[in-house]
């Protein structure tokens, strides 16, 4: 006997229309704010510049994990998405800033909102990481 389905109680945003298609995606909010910060590094970018502008180098030392060929497009993913502006600083040797747009400013209290659950999680103890089995050979 299979389980019934049951109804989702969860209240849809306003303004969505369910559809079952390829747009679906398209159509939903949150998707679409995801879609904002999709990329590894992209929320930590996000996150450094929600201070004050940042200069590239500046950025690499915030995030010392990063490449810099990544960070590269991460900067130039989030300006095409409207979520940064670089802006040419006139000085001898010329330097670019990075700056939050006023949509990348309205992801802050999320993403603060996300770290601060992550310093709840840091408290508690982490589970010991996995071993790899080795193959007999």
């Amino acid at each position: 006997m299979a389980l019934r389905v049951r109804k989702n109680r969860v209240a849809i945003p306003a303004g969505v229309v369910r559809v079952k298609s390829a747009d679906a995606a398209h159509a939903c909010p949150l998707t679409r704010v995801m879609g904002l910060l999709s990329g590894a590094w992209a929320p930590h970018v996000v996150w450094y510049l929600s201070d004050q502008p940042r200069r590239f180098g500046e950025l690499r030392l915030d995030i010392p994990a990063i490449s810099a060929r990544v960070l590269s497009q991460r900067l130039r993913e989030l300006e095409a998405k409207k979520v940064i502006t670089r802006a040419v600083v006139p000085t001898t040797p010329p330097s670019t800033e990075y700056e939050l747009t006023a949509l990348g400013r309205e992801l802050v209290p999320a993403l603060a909102a996300i770290a601060a659950v992550g310093e709840k999680l840091g408290t508690e103890e982490a589970p010991p990481p996995r071993r790899r089995r080795r193959r007999a050979s």
